[in-house]
């Protein structure tokens, strides 16, 4: 009796590459192997043809020359004579800088809405269904080109703050909101300083394991252990006390109106507030229905089970109910993120110079060299948005269930 594991008599044949299921789909896939790898290298070779025959070959050493224009707002330093490689990296951390800020923004309040949407308030869940539905239906530059114009129009320009005592028109006397844009008290680190920062991150991790332990206590022997009131004092004692051991190392610089603008402080233009701030809202409408969604995949059951343990219904939440609706809530999260840095390119209608607007606008324009920058526009968004998904899908798995 023959089975599909015995060899064929007389050995293998080529008509067994296309009869057999065994390797049939292994064939089609290495002729598809093939057909791929002739369309890239004859769009290559054309590529390559067609640049002959104008005169004009790919060469990036347009890269070590002076750019010769300015970028309003730079994470490292820059100036009109660094070369066009400094000008894309400043746009790059622009770029970047965006991104993770608003990745954060959108999740909290993502997380928030979609929580409140399933409220059994009538006012909030309606107030909540109101905000998903007028964001995510109106276009992201249109939220950009809103908010940016509330911010010029609305909020007031420095020279207002001018008078008698201009420090009673800040916020708190350290904050101004202005329609140039945020002022902020910025850090200043002296001797000793790195200790207090490592301290901090020291509390950050004891809570983190604290947490994790209470946890495990509770599922292993059901002993409620509390987490608050300990991880309040993990996060602000250890800090406090080092902080004055060492000498007050960390000290402010507050913002103050000289002349005609606040100097000092960290400075934050409108245009990148306007984008963040629209950036976050926007996908934070999208991720309130990928939560809500998340939460309405589990079951009732799992809410009564742990109702009838005597659980609170914010433990119920966070135990029960949020561990189990992640494996539903985090694949669409993924491409949230991805959208997040994908539309921050839109940056140029605000005037904010993310890499977009500096390698793929000015330094296009000013070199003509529109293959090399568009190349390394799609290497740039490609690699940033391959690491979010690797690590998000790091996160997917560990999140997920286990098969015992």
């Amino acid at each position: 009796m023959t089975t599909l594991s015995d060899p064929p008599k007389g050995g293998f044949r080529l008509s067994m590459l296309i009869n057999d299921t065994r390797y049939r789909s292994y064939t089609f896939q290495f002729i598809a192997l093939i057909a791929l790898i002739a369309a890239f290298g004859y769009l290559g070779s054309n590529l390559v043809a067609n640049l002959k025959a104008a005169g004009l070959n790919i060469s990036y050493r347009f890269l070590g020359e002076p750019a010769g224009y300015d970028i309003n707002q730079r994470l490292i330093e820059y100036t009109s004579q660094s070369t066009h490689l400094r000008a894309a990296m400043v746009g790059a951390l622009n770029t970047l800088l965006v991104a993770v800020v608003a990745c954060f923004f959108a999740t909290i309040i993502g997380v928030i809405v979609g929580v409140l949407r399933l409220s059994k308030n009538w006012l909030v869940n309606k107030l909540m269904g109101v905000y998903v539905e007028i964001f995510r239906n109106v276009p992201v530059l249109i939220w950009i080109l809103i908010i940016m114009a509330v911010f010029v129009a609305v909020l007031p320009q420095p020279r207002e703050f001018r008078g008698d005592d201009a420090t009673a028109s800040m916020v708190l006397g350290s904050f101004a909101f202005t329609g140039r844009g945020f002022y902020f008290p910025k850090p200043v680190f002296g001797a000793g300083s790195m200790i207090v920062v490592l301290t901090f991150i020291a509390s950050l991790v004891g809570i983190w394991g604290y947490r994790r332990y209470a946890k495990q206590q509770l599922f292993d022997h059901g002993r409620m252990v509390s987490t608050l009131w300990p991880s309040i004092g993990l996060f602000f004692v250890p800090t406090i006390l080092m902080f004055f051991i060492m000498g007050q190392p960390i000290t402010l610089d507050y913002p103050a109106l000289k002349g005609f603008n606040f100097q000092g402080g960290i400075y934050a233009r409108n245009s990148f507030i306007a984008l963040t701030f629209a950036l976050s809202i926007y996908t934070a409408a999208f991720i309130a229905e990928n939560v809500r969604a998340g939460i309405l995949a589990i079951s009732t059951g799992q809410t009564e089970a742990a109702a009838s343990l005597g659980l609170r219904p914010g433990r119920i939440m966070n135990l029960v109910i949020l561990p189990q609706a992640l494996r539903v809530i985090i694949p669409p999260l993924i491409s949230q993120y991805l959208n997040i840095t994908k539309n921050s390119s839109l940056a140029i209608a605000v005037g904010y110079m993310d890499i977009t607007g500096t390698l793929g606008g000015i330094t296009l324009n000013q070199t003509g060299r529109a293959i090399e920058t568009v190349l390394l526009l799609m290497a740039f968004y490609l690699i940033i948005s391959l690491s979010i998904s690797a690590v998000m899908n790091v996160y997917n798995n560990s999140v997920k269930l286990k098969e015992r």
